[in-house]
């Protein structure tokens, strides 16, 4: 257990956090939400004692152990993947050190002897003789291949030592699992191995993420940061959100009653129970819905982005058509006898197991890229707008944002003041429209991305990983908008809960061919079918 005393942290004049008191039990999965800035993994940093608190203390229960998924991917270049994963278990891998250098000397005396039978004792107590297996085992369930688990950490990308620091954390069952974004640069399977096993996890987990699914799977509590201020909600993520709309909702409404107020919430809460009584959730973590106190649930001061997609004009009949595409990277086929129609309306969730395969796709039907064969058209109707999933070259000038967006305003009536108004509902207001774009942080320059693509008022949209850099706020406020587009939708995304409520179409793009089906993507994911054609495209 972690108890949280009397914590404030200051940075100047400015409050990160004050006089926070919580506690963080075993059993529970506890996700960290908030606004950019707020200070999730600040936060985080101080339960670790990686930052120490201007006043208060973190204190834990005397024997437990903390484990923390490392953020410094070079810190064990030169290691070997299996020792970096065992080294998750500091004790452990002492004992084990130790016990080696006494078995190298040439001169073993009495004295070692003794100090070795102490530490053999120890290993054992530890379970040190599975140490390497259990290793292995995460390992595998992480997708690091087996002939990979002897490399050293330097030979390796940066993908798969994600996968590898996530493993450390991991080992050795710590009664405290910290997760900064463990689902980042993790693919569909993976991830799903990962909510899988923290479901099975038996101590206390807190993670940050900004994959709502992946909170709402995994979390039994939601510790929200805001007003400098952190507390704690039962439920998941999707629970909260839903309570505290309905309670800006009622704040809003100042004559409606108390016990309508209350009546409202109640009838919410007993149909999300209902929900997760059935639920796979409900199975490991048996109390998601224990002492809800309807008093203490408070609207959020988040501000949502007002994004919204409309086209000039609709699609005609023929939208897009793909024949025969194949495309090779550095003598490495990306993906083969690619061929496909767009229907007017479909929203397409185009993905690969390699991400540079998808966009290399996107690349090619944007004109950016060439394919080495095939073809493909576009309808004489289309008006698309794209979002690459690299934005840099647009951000290479000295302009201001006003002007930077002003420069993609096809309307020629369209001023400064609408071109203002266009930021300020993208949460670009006052003195910040004026700062110049490369300054910018990655998910405000997403924001100016999807701003300059409303601008265009396209019947298709081509977005890739149009969430990544983006809070949990703008996700939320991009996902309805995408369910609410009217047009066309050809996008990628590892956001579950985002390719969920938006596609109708999954096409699937592999070297030894394409899979394409117009299903719901979870019906994707677990039909038995589609799963041994899966494994034998990229056998």
């Amino acid at each position: 257990m972690i108890t949280v005393d009397n914590l404030s942290l200051r940075f100047g004049k400015r409050t990160l956090f004050e006089e926070v008191n919580v506690k963080f039990n075993k059993e529970n999965c506890y996700g960290v939400i908030g606004a950019n800035g707020a200070g999730k993994s600040t936060f985080l940093k101080i339960l670790s004692g990686e930052v120490d608190a201007t006043t208060g203390h973190v204190s834990i229960t005397p024997g437990d152990r903390m484990a923390v998924l490392k953020q410094d991917h070079f810190e064990f270049d030169e290691h070997t993947v299996i020792n970096t994963v065992i080294m998750g278990h500091s004790t452990l891998w002492k004992i084990m050190s130790e016990k080696d250098a006494i078995y190298a000397k040439e001169d073993f005396t009495d004295a070692d002897g003794e100090r070795a039978a102490e530490l053999e004792s120890q290993f054992a107590e530890l379970d040190g003789w599975n140490a390497e297996s259990d290793a292995a085992g995460l390992l595998s369930g992480l997708g690091v291949k087996e002939d990979l688990h002897y490399s050293t950490m330097k030979d390796l990308s940066g993908k798969d030592k994600v996968r590898i620091l996530l493993a450390q954390a991991l080992f050795g069952n710590p009664d405290i699992l910290i997760l900064d974004e463990p689902t980042n640069d993790l693919d569909i399977e993976t991830i799903n191995w990962l909510e899988n096993f923290l479901l099975d996890f038996q101590n206390t987990v807190i993670v940050v993420s900004h994959d709502r699914h992946f909170l709402d799977t995994v979390c039994t509590h939601i510790v929200d940061i805001d007003f400098s201020k952190v507390n704690v909600y039962t439920g998941n993520y999707s629970f909260w959100y839903h309570t505290s709309q309905i309670a800006a909702k009622q704040q809003a409404d100042k004559n409606k009653k108390l016990e309508e107020k209350k009546k409202e919430l109640q009838d919410f809460i007993d149909r999300f129970s209902a929900n997760v009584a059935k639920s796979k959730q409900a199975t490991s973590r048996k109390k998601m819905i224990d002492k809800l106190n309807i008093e203490e649930i408070q609207p959020s001061s988040r501000k949502y982005p007002g994004i919204t997609f409309h086209q000039e004009r609709e699609a005609g009949d023929q939208v897009l058509s793909v024949k025969g595409m194949n495309k090779s990277l550095d003598g490495k086929l990306l993906f083969g006898d690619v061929e496909f129609a767009l229907d007017k309306g479909d929203k397409v969730m185009v993905f690969s197991k390699d991400s540079v395969a998808t966009t290399t796709f996107f690349q090619i039907i944007n004109e950016a890229v060439e394919a080495d064969a095939g073809e493909y058209k576009w309808g004489v109707t289309i008006t698309k707008a794209y979002l690459p999933l690299d934005n840099y070259s647009f951000f290479q000038t000295d302009k201001n944002l006003v002007d930077w967006l002003w420069q993609y305003t096809d309307d020629p009536e369209a001023d400064e003041t609408f071109v203002r108004g266009f930021l300020g509902r993208m949460l670009f207001s006052g003195e910040e429209s004026l700062k110049s774009v490369k300054v910018l942080s990655g998910g405000e320059k997403v924001r100016c991305m999807l701003s300059r693509m409303m601008l265009q008022d396209a019947n298709v949209l081509v977005m890739d990983e149009p969430t990544n850099h983006l809070d949990l706020e703008s996700i939320t406020a991009l996902n309805n908008a995408m369910i609410d587009f009217p047009g066309t939708l050809l996008f990628t995304s590892h956001d579950h809960e985002f390719v969920k409520t938006v596609a109708n179409r999954i096409i699937e793009i592999t070297p030894k061919g394409m899979i394409d089906r117009k299903m719901p993507y979870e019906e994707y994911l677990k039909h038995p079918d589609i799963k041994q054609l899966r494994e034998k495209l990229y056998s």
